[in-house]
Order: structure tokens, then sequence, then C-alpha cells
């Protein structure tokens, strides 16, 4: 879906209108009996394939209807957007509310309207009447939201590893670490209870609500030739330390099989049952392959194979940051270096973020508050969007045009700050 495709239960209220004007249709928080309407003309947006009934029941039953909306052209549904509750880790292990904005479409009879502007400017008035900081996005098509002030702020790891020529050399005590086949399903609260240790070690992780659990077993018999979903679960003096879910596309040639290994997703609590856990998908029989889609970009295992080469390394962004309400979402995260900045902000899409404010931050904590003190950098809300996670450098930004230095040296400190001792992650797509 445009920006994901999943939503966990919430508590949030629309407060703009309920029934908003756009041009050539009217904006209406949804009902929950017109569901159904609006997500078929989500679906049919992205091309309008069926979803299987398990999957569309999951949605339905996520779906905070008062944080969404739908554009109607008399009695006709012709475009959607929804905002999820999150909580995202920021920079220093804060949970941080932000809203997920997610199953945003418009048909193609109303394309070129200004039904999607209608619908991001009543979004982010709302986000910020509901008190979220943050607004956040996959994008389907990048180059739309950057004029509603997102940008790309985590990017994630693609590989194709040839298994059968790649060795993984892992760390003394990994041979400690127990391994069990588990069935997906039965395994869900003891995967999630991993899942959920691991979310405040790095920035980007989403805190999730109840029924994101079930997300990960969706279409577990796939029915594409592939294996169904498999679990495997790592243990430490007896507890569950890891798990990781994949799939296996079994494949034979003339010279033998060279089946492939699809991993789904991988969580660990150290460093021994990670690496326990990838070598186990190294080494699965009848295989020669490992597929790895949106990866941490710091992940150990990079850094445990004998030929990097062989992995077919690619980068894809993952996570657009919108900063709603900038003095508090730059006051919830903490800085690695000590910073003293006064930034000069352009936001024309959320004005009441726009002029000047005064940062100052360390380790510890931050303050940021307006000021009317002469501008040491000058830069626009995408920029600090993208630099707020700690994986894009100010320095880069400012390389690159996005970042004027006004006072000598500001830059490089400002960018030691805002940096990140481990790269930001997205886990997964919503």
């Amino acid at each position: 879906m445009t920006t994901g495709t999943t939503t966990p239960r919430s508590t949030g209220r629309a407060t703009s209108s309920d029934a908003a004007k756009a041009p050539g249709a009217e904006l209406r928080v949804l009902r929950a009996e017109d569901w159904d309407r609006w997500y078929d003309v989500l679906l049919r947006a992205f091309g309008g394939v069926p979803e299987q009934a398990e999957e569309r029941e999951l949605w339905r039953r996520l779906t905070s209807c008062e944080r969404s909306v739908g554009a109607w052209d008399g009695g006709e549904l012709v475009g959607t957007a929804g905002a999820f509750d999150f909580r995202l880790t920021v920079p220093g292990g804060a949970s941080v509310p932000a809203a997920g904005v997610t199953m945003v479409g418009v048909s193609a009879t109303h394309r070129r309207r200004g039904l999607l502007t209608s619908m991001m400017r009543r979004q982010l008035d709302d986000v910020r009447a509901w008190g979220e900081p943050l607004a956040v996005l996959t994008a389907s098509e990048p180059e739309i939201y950057g004029r509603f002030g997102y940008a790309a702020a985590t990017f994630g790891l693609h590989a194709e590893i040839d298994t059968g020529r790649v060795r993984l050399s892992v760390p003394e005590g990994t041979d400690d670490v127990r391994l069990t086949y588990a069935d997906p399903r039965a395994t869900l609260d003891a995967c999630e209870a991993v899942y959920a240790r691991t979310v405040a070690l790095r920035p980007g992780m989403l805190d999730r609500r109840p029924g994101w659990e079930e997300v990960a077993v969706l279409g577990a018999q796939t029915g594409d030739g592939a294996s169904p979903l498999q679990c495997v679960l790592a243990e430490r003096e007896g507890r569950v330390s890891g798990y990781v879910r994949f799939r296996v596309q079994p494949r034979y040639t003339d010279s033998g099989h060279n089946g492939e290994v699809q991993l789904q997703d991988l969580a660990a609590l150290d460093p021994l049952s990670q690496a326990a856990l990838w070598r186990f998908l190294f080494g699965i029989d009848l295989t020669s392959s490992l597929k790895v889609r949106g990866r941490p970009l710091d992940e150990a295992w990079q850094y445990q194979v004998s030929d990097i080469r062989r992995c077919g390394l690619r980068v894809r962004d993952q996570l657009y940051v919108r900063l709603v309400d900038l003095g508090a979402a730059l006051q919830a995260r903490t800085y690695q270096a000590p910073v003293d900045v006064v930034l000069e902000v352009e936001d024309a899409f959320c004005p009441w973020n726009a002029g000047r404010w005064r940062l100052s931050g360390d380790p510890e904590g931050a303050v940021c508050e307006r000021t009317t003190d002469a501008a040491d950098l000058a830069l626009s809300v995408r920029e600090l969007g993208a630099a707020y996670l700690g994986g894009v450098s100010l320095a880069a930004l400012g390389a690159a045009g996005r970042v004027r230095e006004l006072r000598e040296g500001a830059l490089a400190a400002a960018a030691a700050g805002f940096g990140s001792a481990v790269a930001p992650w997205l886990p997964h797509g919503f």
C-alpha cells in the first residue's frame, strides 16, 4: 500500500471537522460501515489484486476508523488515508508518539485534482492536534511525499548471498546456543517478547500494538512453490533468546539442488544468538543462496562472511520522517555529542514550524525553543527529518547544498551531535 498496509489499534480521535472540503470532493472521518468500500478503493489504487480473506479481516480488525479519512465525490468514495498510533524509538532510546501514515490512495478517475494534498493537509493538522510530534511513512513513490515535508531517514540492506561459496565465521560460544524448529503461529508470543526487548536498542524501531504479531504469519501457506513459513527459535540457558522466520524455495538443475532460503524476519537478544541463527540460514540442506530484504545497514553478519562481494548488497530507502511539532521532536531525542545551534527552518506546508529554533543537547537530553538569535544553519524541515534518527549526516546534506552553514564550524558540530552509534532501522513496513 502507499506508505504500508498494516494498522494497530488506536485511541486517537480526528479533530478536524468531519466534513472538510477538498477540491472536487469532501473529506470525512471513516465510518466503520464504510470500511469495505474504503478498503476496496485502496486496493484498486494499488492494482486491484484481491487479498486473502484472512488478511482482509485482520486489517479490518486493526484499522482505526477515527484516524482515517475518505474523500467522497457525491456518493462515490474516491480517496483514502489513514494514520496509525505508533511509538518510534529515537536516538537515546526514548519511545516517541508518531503517526504512521498509511493506506493512502486516490482513484485514477480523480487524479490531479488536489485530493492527495487535501488529505495530507487534513492529516498533518490532525496529527498536530493529537499531540504527536512525528509523522512517518514508507513511500510507494518517494518523490510524492517530499513536497509535504517527509524525507528518507532509514535505509535497509538487501542481499543475495551465494551460500554455496560464502562461509560465515561466528564468535566463540555460538555452539552453546540451542536451535529448535517451532510452529510459527504457536510461538507468536515468545517471538513477540524477544522483539519487544529489542525495540529500545535501535532508532527507527516500532513499539508494536496488540495484533501486530499476527501480521508476521499472514500468508503462511504461500502456494507459490516456496515452503510454508518456517520458524526456528534460539535458546540460551533455557530461555528463548532469538528467532528467525523464513521460507525455502526448492530448485533443482542438472548440476544438483540449488534451493533458495528467503529470510522474512530475524531478531536476537545477544550476538551469539544472532550468529547462531545466521549460521543456520547459511547451512540449510539443498540450498545455495540466501535472499535477504531490508536488514540493518550495520548488521554483524556482513563482517563475518568470507567474501562480501558474493553477497550482492543493495541499499533501499525505508522510513520517511516528518517533524510535525519541531520543538517537541528535537528535544525528545538525545545527541551523541554536545550541540548548541540556532536553526533557521523553512516549512511551507506546516508553517508553525518555520523560523528560528535554538537546539541545545547532549547524551543526557535536549531543549529546543524559539529564539531571535542569529541563525547558525539554514535548512528545511525535510533535512531535519532525514537527519532525525541519526542515519543521514547533516554534513552530507550540506555538501549536497541542502543545508547552509551560516556560522563557521556549526555544521560539523551539529552533524556530530545528530549521529547515532547504531544505524537506524525500520523492522517492517506498515
